[in-house]
């Protein structure tokens, strides 16, 4: 459909939101953004609008102001209940009023509500928030300003008075009435090495020789299909800090704003281990909704969510320790297990698993994780071999905070590594469900990989864990640290931790200074990482530190507006109003102060429409999981409610119908996972070459893959030949070694043939392939150098034999 004018929503009406224009600030790895949404009416009457769009879930919203015919207008922080009560008292005294919530079912959704706006008036509301920036795994700090919202699933619950039930249009990308702009300043007294985006930016300007300060600008014309993204590279290496932050006694005589402040930055220095654990029971839950039909990205031969999930899959199968536990999940409107139960990963219940991955089809319609997440924790645990969760979803959910909190209170018996897939995933879902079980959250965009986040993930669960973590602090007398961020029990290699403090007490002299230490043991051994820092606090206007601590402190407290138990709902309330960070049970609210003119007229409603990635949210599986055809999925659409219930009564099940129940293979119930018999090659392996291409292309990696055995091995036949571009009868003849076993020259020449063609993607193969490594060093160590030197010569690979440990 193309839009009249280019102004108009589905109903021909003019549109009131003109632009947005955003400014952020980056200092260090912290980030300040001002976004102003610019509205007039151009109607004959007054209006009222409301514009749902997406936040990062780890924004700290602090301000929200309007200006309109020269008045300036500072929005107060309330209860909620009492801000709608102020807002549309407001709108029937016919004054002038903004609103500004977060859903109740999510974090990371919020609707601007303007209401009363005259005739030919014009409104600027400004909304100003802080987030710690997350550090990526090539050191880059990565800021991404929320641009796609998709519709999300929701599933038999109530979901009265949320922002997602409003009838809000959608529109294609090209006929979007409103537009986007961006400037960013950066600056790190480290350097800045370089910028990076997925969209298309103005060259990096910096702002001075020393390159501590640098601008870029987005460039004209954002089509609203993908997050805007900034990758940050400093020129050294990230290190330890503290930042003390100035509170306001005077106006927080006992309030959380009115002592200092204190921000602490810690990277772990965990050594090296090449002692993985071999124990474990590893789910892989994985979407399977329709929306994952889709690309992951809008840009060019960007592959389909399901290729990726399922490629994604046999790395992680394939790179499993023997002797642990496994089992997939995949779900939609129903659900599907690959088991009834975790099995023993053996040869016979890694290939079963391979062949129904081959198999898996993004068809089970909806996006309802909670209830196989229930179905998961349900299941007896396997003794002597903890839970590690590995869930993937594009994120399509409304009701975040439910599915948060199953996951939070079955947090003491499993990890919970999160992966979201495309744009527009939930934050508040993929961060708050790792957030709550110590796990690590990945997003997949543009031209990121899966498979590289996920196996990145597989190492952290198989990491020896880190125990007894603490951070203490070294202060002057009469002077002590109050914790607010939650107790930390959970260290990763690579990973950042941030911690937050407030320190009351006398203040000692400008000189003086304080020490703070993170202590934990590895494999046996103590290891403390200190920093010593100035106590003279500094001031900041924004009190950036003070509100990402209040952030902090409500991500453990704030379990969303029905569920947070009374005890913490007070809590999350006094220190949300204290700080000025918005939460479940606050919003903000102003009215103007201008009672001489009230508004005239009948008023009339608007809804802002919003972008709608078509080919993400309208894809449809060809029926249903419980076998219906498309024709009897559930669409529910039901008429505009009246203004004063405007988030009633609209369904946006756009993914599929309702919950079917489980699936599950019952001739997999008597499978024997008996151990494999040594050395022998696997009947159920021998699939030939052309059934390989028919499932994975040309890709001859993730073929490469499929083949090896269980314990690591490969067999010498048509299918390595195949993809080594020999024939079979060659590589026979090329065995340096009388009676060597096939097993190990088959398993030599696979590992050559990766470092040789695949160096690009170690990280998604070097677990699997240490695994063939080890199991050459059992079967084949005193003819091993024969083995790779023969290896090397026939595949004519500059590979330096070092790799095998010899």
């Amino acid at each position: 459909m193309v839009l009249q004018g280019g102004l108009l929503t589905r109903r021909e009406e003019p549109v009131p939101l003109k632009s947005i224009s955003v400014t952020l600030s980056i200092r260090e790895f912290v980030a300040g953004v001002s976004a102003t949404l610019n509205y007039k009416n151009e109607e004959e009457v007054p209006l009222e609008t409301f514009f749902v769009f997406p936040m990062d879930d780890d924004s700290a919203v602090y301000s929200f102001e309007a200006e309109m015919d020269g008045e300036k207008i500072k929005a107060e922080l309330k209860e909620k209940a009492k801000a709608h009560s102020i807002y549309e008292s407001a709108i029937s005294n016919r004054r002038q009023a903004f609103l500004l919530e977060e859903d109740k079912y999510s974090k990371d959704v919020f609707c601007c509500s303007v209401g009363n706006l005259n005739p030919g008036s014009s409104v600027a509301l400004t909304l100003k928030y802080v987030q710690e920036l997350p550090l990526e795994a090539d050191g880059a700090l990565r800021y991404v300003l929320p641009a796609v919202l998709n519709p999300r699933y929701r599933g038999s619950g109530s979901f009265e008075d949320s922002c997602l039930d409003m009838k809000t249009p959608v529109v294609p990308l090209e006929d979007l009435p409103y537009t986007l702009s961006m400037v960013a300043t950066i600056s790190s007294q480290h350097g800045i090495e370089r910028v990076q985006s997925n969209c298309p930016f103005s060259p990096t300007k910096y702002l001075g020789e020393d390159k501590t300060s640098a601008q870029v600008s987005l460039a004209d014309g954002h089509k609203f299909d993908r997050d805007v993204e900034l990758l940050i590279y400093y020129s050294e290496v990230h290190t330890p800090t503290v930042a003390v932050e100035m509170g306001q006694p005077r106006d927080n005589s006992d309030g959380f704003m009115k002592d200092p402040s204190a921000m602490v930055c810690f990277y772990p220095n965990i050594p090296e281990t090449q002692s993985l654990v071999i124990s474990g029971e590893f789910i892989f839950l994985m979407d399977r909704s329709g929306s994952m039909q889709s690309p992951i990205s809008k840009q060019d031969n960007s592959q389909l969510r399901i290729e990726a999930a399922k490629e994604t899959l046999i790395l992680l199968l394939k790179s499993l320790p023997m002797g642990c536990y496994f089992n997939i999940y995949g779900f939609g409107s129903s659900y599907e297990a690959f088991f009834p139960n975790s099995v023993k990963y053996t040869q016979q219940t890694m290939e079963e698993a391979l062949r129904r991955v081959k198999l898996m089809q993004a068809n089970l319609g909806g996006t309802e994780i909670l209830t196989p997440l229930q179905i998961i924790y349900g299941q007896p645990p396997v003794e002597g071999h903890p839970l590690q969760l590995f869930v993937f979803t594009d994120g399509e959910v409304a009701d975040t905070f439910n599915i948060i909190n199953e996951v939070k209170r079955n947090r003491l018996r499993h990890r919970c590594f999160s992966f979201g897939i495309g744009e527009g995933a939930s934050t508040s879902l993929i961060k708050g469900i790792a957030r709550v079980a110590g796990g690590t959250s990945e997003f997949i965009t543009g031209k990121d990989r899966m498979q590289s986040k996920a196996l990145r993930a597989l190492k952290y669960a198989l990491q020896p864990a880190v125990e007894d973590v603490s951070v203490t602090w070294e202060l002057p007398a009469k002077l002590s640290a109050k914790m607010l961020s939650p107790e930390q029990t959970v260290l990763y290699k690579g990973q950042r931790l941030i911690v937050y403090a407030l320190l009351s007490g006398t203040m000692p002299p400008a000189e003086a200074t304080g020490e703070v230490y993170l202590k934990y043991t590895f494999q046996g051994k103590s290891f403390d990482n200190r920093v010593t820092f100035s106590l003279q606090p500094k001031p900041d206007d924004n009190f950036t530190i003070h509100r990402l601590a209040a952030k902090s402190f409500l991500h453990a407290k704030d379990m969303g507006f029905r569920d947070t138990p009374a005890n913490d709902k007070k809590d999350v309330l006094k220190i949300s109003i204290d700080c000025g960070v918005i939460s479940s049970q606050t919003a903000f609210v102003a009215v103007s102060e201008n009672s001489n003119k009230p508004v005239q007229g009948p008023l009339a409603c608007r809804d802002i429409p919003r972008p709608v990635l078509l080919g993400a949210a309208s894809v449809m599986p060809q029926h249903c999981a419980c076998g219906a055809p498309p024709s009897f999925m559930c669409l529910r659409s039901v008429s505009p409610a009246p203004r004063r219930n405007h988030y009633k009564g609209m369904s946006n099940q756009q993914d599929g119908c309702k919950p079917c129940g489980p699936m599950i293979n019952k001739d997999l119930c008597a499978l024997e996972t008996s151990p494999q018999m040594e050395g022998a090659c696997y009947a159920t392996q021998s699939t030939n070459l052309e059934t390989h291409c028919a499932v994975f292309g040309e890709n001859h990696l993730v073929q490469l893959i499929s083949l090896q055995n269980a314990d690591g091995s490969w067999c010498l036949d048509e299918n390595l030949a195949g993809i080594l571009g020999k024939s079979l009868e060659d590589l026979q003849a090329a065995v340096p070694v009388k009676d060597a076993s096939s097993l190990s020259w088959a398993t030599v020449l696979a590992v050559v043939w990766l470092h040789s063609n695949a160096i690009q993607m170690k990280g998604e193969w070097e677990l699997l392939e240490k695994k063939a490594r080890d199991w050459i060093h059992i079967h084949a160590a005193s003819i091993m150098q024969e083995l790779v030197k023969a290896a090397i010569a026939l595949i004519k690979s500059s590979v330096d034999p070092a790799i095998f440990a010899i």
